[in-house]
């Protein structure tokens, strides 16, 4: 049997994630202060009832991505390393140290797409039960390449979510959709 902590597994929703999340996020927000505009729990650990990665996804919000060290040492104090070698460069990326239950941090300037996606994603899933039955059984589905192809399990994702994102955008114009306050 499993580890249902294995972080390359797709594991039943665990009413526990969001209470990692608050811990963190308090953490996040004692070290980091109004420097972080929002600190909010995102990814699929963030939707009620959604099979995920035990991965909790935390998006700290930020003026500038520059100087980083304005938000890298206090999440390196908090016990957070930075992935330089990150190729995405809209945001700055932090995993948990070795040893450590898996956590990803992803740093994001305020107002860009990458910020509000991950926001709109989270909220759209969590008011529209069938897109999250769906997507948990999609990842069901092509969960054997989490450990032999991540890439292809990302890239299989792909159009199932691009199809979400546009209904997302058009659930948050007839909504009037707005990110809630900060999580943390």
């Amino acid at each position: 049997m499993s580890d249902p902590a294995d972080p390359m597994r797709i594991v039943p929703y665990d009413p526990s994630w969001p209470l990692l999340f608050a811990e963190l996020g308090g953490r996040f927000r004692a070290a980091l202060g109004d420097r972080a505009l929002r600190i909010d729990h995102i990814g699929s650990t963030a939707v009620p009832g959604l099979d995920a990665k035990p991965i909790i996804d935390v998006q700290i919000s930020v003026v500038t991505l520059e100087p980083e060290g304005a938000f890298r040492d206090p999440l390196e104090r908090c016990g957070f390393l930075w992935r330089a070698d990150n190729p995405d460069l809209t945001k700055r990326y932090f995993r948990e140290r070795p040893g450590e239950r898996r956590t990803h941090v992803h740093v994001r300037r305020s107002g860009t797409f990458d910020e509000q996606f991950a926001l709109l994603c989270r909220d759209y899933l969590r008011s529209h039960s069938e897109a999250a039955n769906h997507y948990g059984a999609l990842k069901r589905s092509v969960e054997g390449l989490l450990s032999t192809d991540r890439d292809a399990y990302v890239k299989a994702k792909g159009p199932f979510l691009w199809a979400m994102m546009h209904a997302a955008d058009e659930w948050a114009q007839q909504s009037g959709w707005e990110p809630g306050p900060s999580d943390a």
